[in-house]
């Protein structure tokens, strides 16, 4: 039997004035005007961020302090004055100095647990875990990120305080891996926010002969990026990209951040794929957020990562309404569907849907 479909309420963009049940009521813009009109869309959606930054007392933009000390591991590039911290949260200045609240080898703000496989994870039909029952994936979830998605699946990490939080070191944490630990994947959150943590766990765990996996918005800076996929690479793990939409305005609208970072990441670590292509080192996946990541954006993407090499996969995956977006609906077959046909036809030889029973018929 056909689900019943609760009808979304119509919201209305504030540029245009289209109603459709498509838009997100939180940000108030329709694809179309994102594209069409990117310096208004891009000013609306500012303020929309700031909103939603200021329900969590975080910083509402990256600081451009003048004077300031720049931080440099991510994409939000920022310049930290006194009496502010960087966009994650997690960093100030102390005495004229960047000061790391967390995220260093010895306090990482995170929670672990052990997942047994084969798991959901995005990778899993091309992993080498999906046939080692009876053993784990321990799950690191890092407390922070580097960007602002208004439809965050994860958000409850923002409440988080760094400042009050109890930590673990690199150490201790590679030390909860046991015999039966297969890999270990960091996520979040987003490991980005706090490679230099990430790194050194991955690093001994890597020495317990346990494969080390990220999934990450790609937005590190790219001598750490390049460091988590030599781990990767030497494991047999992978780098999971969550590549959200090539368009870079309709990017920062959604996240409030640029995929400069994500995009030259991805064609970093494409160009080592051959190295060891089975299993794949590189994996790419994308939430089909409805009336925003429509065909027409997959599109966008399967051609960028099919021109980097088409073997690289895909994975597709349904969203739900979470956080800022609850007034959408969840993914359509239909939307999944088109999206899958269009990413092959653009080249990619590897591409499936994933999370499926979320799929919805509301449009």
């Amino acid at each position: 039997m056909r689900e019943q479909i609760e009808p979304q309420p119509e919201q209305i963009c504030r540029l245009c004035g289209e109603r459709s049940r498509i838009i997100a009521g939180q940000l108030g813009l329709c694809a179309d005007c994102i594209r069409e009109r990117p310096g208004e869309a891009l000013a609306i959606a500012d303020e929309a961020h700031a909103a939603a930054r200021r329900l969590f007392d975080l910083p509402e933009r990256p600081p451009r302090a003048e004077g300031g000390r720049r931080c440099g591991l991510c994409v939000q590039d920022c310049v930290i004055g006194a009496g502010e911290r960087g966009f994650c949260g997690l960093r100030e200045v102390r005495g004229g100095r960047l000061h790391h609240l967390v995220g260093t080898p010895d306090r990482g703000l995170l929670h672990w647990y052990r997942d047994s496989l084969p798991t959901n994870c995005v990778a899993d039909p091309i992993c080498a875990g999906h046939a080692q029952h009876g053993k784990h994936n321990l799950a690191v979830f890092y407390a922070s990120c580097t960007v602002d998605c208004l439809f965050c699946q994860n958000y409850h990490y923002r409440e988080v305080d760094p400042t009050k939080s109890d930590t673990i070191s690199a150490d201790a944490l590679a030390a909860e891996a046991n015999e039966r630990t297969y890999c270990v994947c960091f996520f979040g959150g987003d490991p980005a926010s706090q490679m230099p943590h990430a790194l050194a766990a991955g690093r001994c765990l890597a020495e317990q002969g346990v494969v080390v996996c990220w999934e990450t918005n790609g937005t590190a800076c790219p001598n750490l990026m390049d460091r988590a996929l030599n781990l990767a690479l030497e494991t047999g793990g992978c780098v999971k990209f969550d590549l959200k939409a090539y368009d870079d305005t309709l990017h920062r609208v959604l996240t409030a951040a640029s995929n400069r970072h994500t995009l030259e990441n991805l064609t970093r670590a494409a160009a080592r794929f051959d190295e060891r292509p089975n299993p794949p080192p590189v994996v790419v996946s994308t939430l089909l957020v409805p009336g925003y990541v429509d065909v027409d954006e997959v599109t966008r993407i399967a051609r960028f990562v099919a021109a980097q090499n088409p073997a690289i996969p895909y994975a597709l995956l349904g969203f739900a309404p979470h956080f800022l977006f609850p007034d959408l609906p969840r993914t359509s077959v239909r939307h999944a569907e088109a999206a899958a046909a269009a990413a092959r036809q653009a080249g990619l030889e590897t591409v499936r849907i994933g999370n499926r029973h979320l799929l919805s018929h509301a449009y």
